[in-house]
């Protein structure tokens, strides 16, 4: 809350302290389990999975109860007939033939009942099958973009990276950071700060396609994953991308006050054969700060000049 690097978060507490004046401890708990707790989608998942579980236990235990009624049932048929077969008085034929209708519609009496068990079964599954679904969409998306989130950025790169190296694919990434944005969050606000994400994240989407993975990094900082994608092509992306936010005139949406364009900085970097992904990351964020060093609103690959100068004097070093 201090850093102010969590936005939503800080709403919620700003919220609760502009309407009552204070959080309490259960507040606290609550928001959590909402914006911090990492398990909580895991719980979900878990509260999901025993529901479904319980549900087809009790699903079970009818199909059982049903076996065992049919089972007697059928009993009942067969002595019935074994008994017409030896020759009944009409009395006791009318005894049978009414124990028969009784048995009969008990039986139907209990397939409705299991057809109306099985019919909520049914729907309890679809509902969870949603809710499952729902979880595990929500644990992938950053809330306030819209965009992937680091967790499954970090597995989508873990793939292809692994799937290139099998393949010999090509393959690229863009790491990319909002340029002064610091400076808009502490002049106008979070909600503000916000816009400017949702701003970029617009843009950074509308330029992305295929199997390219765009996701939240961290902040102000975005990443895409670019499969297919040679060096050459992940720079005119990238450019593409740093254009499309430029040319987006920013509006205070409380006041209706322009806040002028928003531009960012994006560092390139290309798969090679001993890469990892967290080798991969490294030089693509070694570019985006020589970007940020260069004077923002620029995109530096790792193959520029001026970065093949810097490793090489890192190198004589």
């Amino acid at each position: 809350y201090v850093t102010g690097h969590h936005p939503a978060l800080m709403r919620a507490i700003n919220d609760l302290l502009r309407k009552f004046g204070r959080v309490t401890q259960a507040e606290l708990d609550e928001i959590y389990d909402r914006f911090i707790n990492t398990n909580r989608f895991t719980a979900e998942a878990e509260r999901a999975t025993v529901r479904l579980l319980s549900q087809m236990d009790a699903v079970g235990d009818a199909i059982d109860n049903a076996r065992t009624e049919i089972n007697d049932y059928s009993g009942t048929l067969d002595g019935s007939v074994d008994e017409m077969d030896k020759g009944v008085g009409e009395s006791r034929l009318r005894a049978i033939i009414a124990d028969l209708m009784a048995s009969t519609s008990n039986m139907s009496r209990l397939n409705s009942k299991l057809f109306e068990q099985l019919g909520d079964a049914k729907s309890e599954v679809i509902e969870l099958r949603e809710s499952l679904e729902s979880i595990r969409t929500e644990s992938q998306i950053d809330p306030v973009t819209t965009l992937a989130n680091r967790m499954f950025f970090d597995t989508a790169l873990a793939d292809a990276v692994r799937h290139a190296h099998r393949t010999g694919d090509i393959l690229s990434i863009l790491m990319t950071d909002v340029d002064h944005f610091k400076k808009f969050n502490d002049t106008y606000g979070h909600l503000t700060g916000d816009q400017v994400l949702r701003l970029v994240a617009i843009s950074i989407k509308q330029n992305v396609k295929g199997l390219d993975t765009a996701a939240r990094f961290g902040g102000e900082e975005f990443a895409i994953i670019l499969p297919g994608c040679d060096a050459g092509g992940a720079i005119k992306v990238a450019e593409q991308v740093r254009k499309a936010v430029m040319s987006r005139e920013l509006v205070k949406r409380s006041t209706g006050e322009n806040l002028g364009r928003v531009t960012i900085s994006i560092g390139v970097a290309h798969l090679r054969k001993d890469d990892t992904p967290a080798t991969l990351i490294e030089r693509a964020d070694s570019a985006l700060y020589a970007a940020k060093r260069g004077g923002r609103n620029m995109v530096v690959a790792e193959s520029d000049p001026v970065m093949v100068q810097a490793r090489s004097s890192g190198h004589a070093a």
